[in-house]
């Protein structure tokens, strides 16, 4: 008789199966190689070794991996589009559940024909009646209320949140609810509801990933960790943006092709825009602050051009563990959506030291780049101060994209916001963050219609 007892199983998709092995006095037995054994659990179908050369009270322990069920929300964006590249080289290792693709409807179509989503979420109606016309396999949402839809099914093993601004944040917050894990690229969700959301991580037993380099480093660096009151540090580091070496005066006539052109990454408009403020360095202290738990005091930005260390993390003995690589997008995305697994997968070649030859770091400028101290000041007043900072960022960067204000304005408008808003430190639930945001915004837009809307920059 053969008894096969489980041991152990880990959650979701990578399942370990270890198997006490008790054969009966005969060496030999009825299965044979190839036949299979069910794991119910899961629902799939594994297939087994031969037990012929097993004997008696042989621990057998096998692993074995599904498919991962995923979700992207934002798959026609920057991180969006490269997710689904790091996927189509892997596409043994995904399952892709649904899209959620805006309004780009062309992009949206090809992803269809590629990836097979069982559910695709638009911006508008219209958008989604003409595709579900073309797919009549596939399921069409659309609005806020598809968004929510597509992030709370339970068919998810992991959720990509990749789309821009506020919008992240109800999805992200509907699919910790729904216990699905997270691979978060979204700086808003964090950054205007950072606590409500880690709570709900918490309680819920969802894994918050972050697709951000930089969180991305310390998470590789802290995660084996058992206790996070080791660290002493974390160390965020910077390109330094297209003005790094240019002055206030070039700062202040720089044109949006100009603030466009970042020397290392490729990004979406709004957070390139950021880069060149350093604003996304201030953003990412507030989300580092939520992420990891470390006061605003002991997180570090330091500027480093060749952005081959993506953060760091120094300890209390001393010792600073830092996360290296090529600068691509591809290698945090991967790293996110593989997880707890690392495989070989798209721009992964080796990091050569020799050709690098010498790293260099700078102390950030906070004069040229005044943003990075509104946005930690903000972080410490805590409260409601990160969504007027976020919301008052956002509406300037569109203007500035809209050549509405120049780029050095971009700070004056946030500062003089956050001068003017009332803070409070008790926030009730996520009603109230996104009714203060739109006050915030209205109040913002205001501002700059009444105080540059004669496109002269304030700040030249």
């Amino acid at each position: 008789m053969l008894v096969l007892r489980p041991l152990l199983k880990l959650k979701k998709t990578t399942l370990h199966l270890c198997l006490f092995v008790r054969l009966a006095s005969s060496p030999t037995n009825d299965f044979g190689y190839g036949d299979r054994v069910t794991h119910f659990a899961k629902g799939s179908v594994v297939p087994f070794v031969n037990f012929s050369d097993l004997y008696r009270g042989l621990v057998l322990s096998y692993t074995f991996s599904m498919a991962k069920k995923i979700t992207i929300l934002g798959s026609t964006g920057s991180i969006g589009t490269q997710a689904l590249e790091v996927i189509s080289v892997l596409r043994n290792e995904f399952e892709i559940i649904a899209l959620s693709a805006g309004s780009n409807i062309e992009l949206a179509r090809t992803q269809i024909k590629t990836f097979n989503p069982k559910k695709v979420c638009l911006s508008l109606e219209a958008d989604a009646a003409i595709l579900a016309k073309e797919f009549g396999d596939v399921e069409f949402l659309y609005g806020d209320e598809g968004l929510l839809e597509v992030a709370s099914n339970k068919e998810n093993d992991l959720v990509l949140v990749a789309v821009s601004g506020k919008i992240g944040l109800k999805p992200t917050i509907a699919a910790i609810e729904n216990g699905i894990d997270i691979a978060l690229a979204n700086k808003e969700t964090l950054v205007m509801a950072g606590e409500i959301v880690m709570k709900k991580a918490k309680e819920n037993n969802v894994l918050i990933l972050p697709v951000d380099s930089e969180h991305s480093a310390i998470y590789q660096c802290i995660h084996d960790y058992k206790n996070i009151k080791d660290v002493r540090k974390l160390i965020i580091t910077a390109s330094g943006g297209p003005f790094r070496n240019r002055s206030i005066e070039d700062i202040k006539k720089a044109t949006v092709d100009e603030t466009l052109a970042h020397p290392k990454w490729n990004m979406g408009k709004k957070i390139t825009v950021d880069s060149a403020t350093l604003m996304n360095k201030g953003l990412e202290i507030i989300e580092a602050y939520h992420l990891f738990g470390i006061n605003y005091d002991n997180i570090e930005v330091v500027v480093h051009p060749q952005s081959i260390i993506h953060s760091a993390v120094e300890y209390h003995d001393g010792s600073v563990v830092a996360q290296m690589g090529l600068p691509s997008m591809h290698i945090p995305i991967q790293f996110a959506l593989s997880y707890p697994r690392r495989v070989e997968g798209i721009k992964t070649d080796s990091l050569d030291f020799v050709q690098i030859g010498h790293l260099d770091f700078e102390t950030p400028d906070t004069e040229k780049f005044p943003c990075l101290k509104l946005a930690i000041d903000a972080g410490k007043a805590g409260g409601l101060y990160p969504v007027a900072l976020n919301a008052a960022n956002e509406e300037a960067v569109f203007a500035f994209l809209d050549k509405k204000i120049c780029l050095y304005d971009i700070s004056i408008v946030i500062e003089r916001m956050l001068n003017n808003v009332k803070n409070s430190l008790n926030i009730l639930d996520i009603e109230d963050i996104f009714e203060y945001d739109m006050e915030v915004r209205t109040l913002t837009r205001e501002l700059i219609a009444t105080s540059f809307g004669s496109g002269i920059c304030k700040s030249r």
